[in-house]
């Protein structure tokens, strides 16, 4: 009598488990377990495939709490049984389905886009906390996942971002300043992106003005800079300033908020309390045409880069060209915090407003 093949075992062992009681299928799966752990020593491939069938039988006759222990098992393998782990980290429970999400090396880049794609929630956030994301699985995240969702990807630096991605952020961004301050604060956002996301933010709003596409070029309306805050904005701003500085929390974040927002006194009254330098200075290196003396002010604040760049590219309207970035970070990566600060507080700028006052004053006098 010939002996039945390995297909005809697996397939008798498959009907034997559908028709075993709940606890021995909950024994026999507890056993499975301890076989795929205990194996180092063993062709993981192979007996992956081999107990797979089996597995996913089990799997429709074992209550959610041994799912779920089956699932942390599962996400700790490198090598596990591939339809298995497909059923259980799109299963409904999150208890099941988010151990598998967040941390097996098993599932593949298609398998993570389908369930981003179709599941709910709470296996997107799983998915959106992984050690490492690729392109297209930020992608499905971004497209079909909540904001929440979109804030734990920016916010998890070990996810790819591809130029479809950026888009889709900088679209979210437009109408949500959480999401716009999170990118422009991740590392590594290139600079192109960042201009586009700040061009993008809304600030405040403005007169409205005549559409620019039904003027004839020479009158198209050009963007004008912020005006200066008076007197009261400055008094109503510096308590706020004031007391955020001493707590510790007038930081990068926070001056970047102030810029995407378009909140002027704040920002002016930010950079004099961190910088050190009167107000009247802070006015004067954010009105000039030259981009060195706010580089220097930023740098004497101990802002970083990309802190610096958005204040940079929205203190006028006008977008820096490749050159001034290029020169403005220059000169932010070689200048010293000591003697920025010093010249932003008693020197050259301070000396050059002084000038300027006074010169000022004897035109009015003749």
């Amino acid at each position: 009598m010939m002996a039945n093949s390995p297909a005809d075992i697996l397939v008798e062992l498959e009907d034997a488990v559908a028709a075993c009681p709940p606890d021995r299928c909950a024994r026999i799966l507890s056993g499975i377990v301890r076989l795929l752990t205990s194996s180092r020593d063993r062709p993981q491939e192979l007996l992956v495939n081999v107990v797979d069938g089996v597995l996913l039988r089990l799997t429709e006759r074992v209550p959610p709490g041994a799912l779920a222990q089956l699932s942390q098992t599962l996400a700790a393998l490198h090598v596990a049984p591939q339809h298995t782990l497909r059923h259980l980290a799109s299963h409904d429970d999150p208890d099941v389905a988010c151990p598998l999400l967040l941390k097996s090396l098993a599932l593949s880049t298609d398998d993570l886009t389908a369930v981003a794609k179709s599941c709910n929630e709470a296996h997107q956030l799983a998915i959106s906390r992984r050690d490492r994301i690729e392109p297209a699985v930020a992608e499905a995240l971004v497209t079909h996942g909540t904001r929440a969702v979109r804030l734990a990807l920016i916010d998890n630096a070990g996810a790819q971002f591809s130029d479809a991605v950026y888009a889709l952020l900088i679209e979210n961004g437009a109408a949500d300043d959480e999401i716009t301050k999170a990118l422009a604060l991740r590392p590594g956002t290139p600079d192109l992106i960042l201009r586009k996301l700040l061009s993008a933010s809304p600030g405040p709003k403005a007169p409205a003005r005549p559409n620019a596409s039904s003027l004839p070029p020479a009158q198209t309306p050009a963007p004008a800079p912020p005006k200066c805050p008076n007197p009261a904005d400055y008094a109503s701003a510096r308590p706020e300033i004031v007391a955020l500085n001493r707590v510790g929390k007038l930081n990068d974040s926070t001056v970047n908020r102030f810029v995407i927002r378009g909140e002027t006194a704040n920002l002016f009254t930010a950079l004099s309390v961190l910088s050190g330098a009167p107000i009247e200075i802070v006015e004067q290196v954010m009105s000039d045409d030259d981009c060195e003396g706010l580089v220097m002010a930023c740098r004497a604040s101990r802002l970083n880069w990309a802190t610096t760049l958005a204040i940079l590219s929205n203190r006028s309207g006008a977008r820096l060209s490749y050159g001034q970035r290029e020169r403005a970070q220059h000169l932010f990566e070689t200048l010293l915090l000591s003697t920025s600060q010093w010249t932003v507080r008693w020197g050259e700028i301070a000396a050059s407003a002084n000038t300027r006052d006074r010169g000022a004053g004897m035109g009015n006098s003749r």
